[in-house]
């Protein structure tokens, strides 16, 4: 699996257990809802400061989300 997508499978997962749509998850970090949709879908990656943002807002540590995407890369 490529990082990308892992990546999008990740997040896709944390915010479905956050009970949070593309569009909320979106609003709440400040984002386009179609740029979830890229990352989702693993056509674009975050930067440093987005992953932060994105960790925040789904309550969980930024180091949380990386291992779950390194969970996902090596299963």
């Amino acid at each position: 699996m490529e990082l990308e997508v892992a990546f999008g499978k990740t997040l896709r997962e944390f915010r479905k257990q956050a009970h949070l749509s593309q569009e909320a998850l979106a609003l709440e970090c400040d984002l386009d809802r179609t740029f979830i949709s890229l990352l989702e879908r693993g056509l674009r990656q975050p930067t440093l400061k987005t992953l932060f943002r994105l960790a925040n807002v789904l309550n969980v540590s930024p180091s949380v989300l990386i291992s779950a995407v390194e969970s996902h890369l090596n299963s």
